[in-house]
């Protein structure tokens, strides 16, 4: 097998799990031309990754459908001896159906699952059953041509990043990533604060984020008497956000992006659930990790997959009863 395609447009958070699939088939595959196709703003999580020969890209806010008749030009004149698609919608479901690659492999709950060479079954667990993580779920797609042994996702910061990010860990410190893209996945502002008052005053605070979250990581600091506090959201890159959580001493995330970022380079994490539940199968998978929610039972809890723009039932229990000591408990245990 010499040229290998696989497929993740979604969220980046995603992606970042699909990494776990590029470990797996390099394993197998070592000498293999492995290729990713991302989203528009995520090709820097491949930046001189070792594993990784051509990031191919799609701008889904520019000529959206455009671009994606030009990425199906360009898939089909690579020939692909197998493509692999880790998405369950009918774009990415069009590219791999008409892919012209060899194999083709894919959800069975894609549209076009049913001109794929294998369709494989996605599912999600109950609370009841034992928690299936998306990795786990992404890897069937791969294990007949691979094995049954499960790895974790990985990112590879560059000595740049790593060299870059050293002048803000000369003190033991935390790395806080308060911002969700949805609402109700995101732990309450005035929460993060109260939080922080909490924290021991010896700690270093790290603030991280995209630029769309300085304001709101600016907002945070302004509030706090705690004077140990930067605002680096904007300021880092992906691979140099994973940098510098990685030697934190603790990492508070959300179920979003950040928390996947910790897993990658095995960085000790806490994810604060609000409104999703770690049996959904995303949850961190980092050495050393905390998953942090409400003690009470609501029987609006989880009001959905992926969250919502305001708490469905007014009141976003889920995430105000959550308690200052949960979160400080996990710090204790480092």
């Amino acid at each position: 097998m010499r040229n290998i395609l696989v497929i993740q447009t979604a969220f980046i958070g995603d992606v970042v799990l699909a990494t776990s699939l590029i470990e797996k088939l390099h394993l197998f595959y070592e000498h293999a031309n492995i290729d990713i196709l991302v989203r528009k703003g995520n090709e820097g999580l491949f930046q001189n990754h070792p594993f990784i020969h051509d990031t191919l890209i799609w701008d889904k806010k520019k000529q959206k459908y455009k671009h994606l008749f030009q990425l199906l030009g360009k898939i089909r004149s690579k020939r692909y001896d197998v493509l692999i698609n880790v998405q369950r919608y009918a774009a990415t479901g069009f590219l791999t159906a008409f892919s012209n690659a060899k194999m083709t492999i894919g959800f069975h709950n894609n549209p076009f699952s049913f001109l794929f060479t294998a369709a494989i079954k996605h599912r999600f667990t109950t609370e009841a059953e034992r928690t299936i993580h998306e990795i786990e779920r992404n890897h069937q797609l791969i294990e007949s041509i691979t094995d049954a042994i499960v790895v974790k996702p990985k990112l590879y910061p560059t000595a740049a990043d790593v060299e870059f990010v050293k002048k803000w860990q000369n003190e033991s410190y935390v790395c806080i990533a308060p911002a969700s893209v949805w609402f109700t996945k995101q732990f309450p502002t005035n929460k993060w604060i109260d939080f922080i008052q909490a924290l021991p005053k010896h700690l270093k605070i790290y603030l991280l984020g995209a630029p769309t979250d300085a304001e709101l990581c600016a907002s945070i600091k302004a509030a706090c008497t705690f004077n140990n506090i930067e605002n680096l959201a904007g300021k880092l890159s992906f691979l140099q956000s994973a940098a510098l959580q990685k030697l934190a001493l603790m990492n508070y995330v959300n179920d979003s992006a950040p928390m996947h970022f910790a897993s990658s380079v095995n960085a000790p994490v806490t994810a604060i659930y609000c409104s999703t539940v770690p049996y959904f199968g995303y949850g961190p998978l980092s050495d050393v990790r905390f998953m942090v929610e409400t003690t009470e039972r609501l029987a609006c809890r989880p009001c959905g997959l992926h969250g919502y723009k305001a708490c469905p039932e007014g009141h976003f229990h889920c995430a105000m009863q959550i308690s200052n000591q949960q979160l400080l408990a996990t710090l204790s245990e480092r």
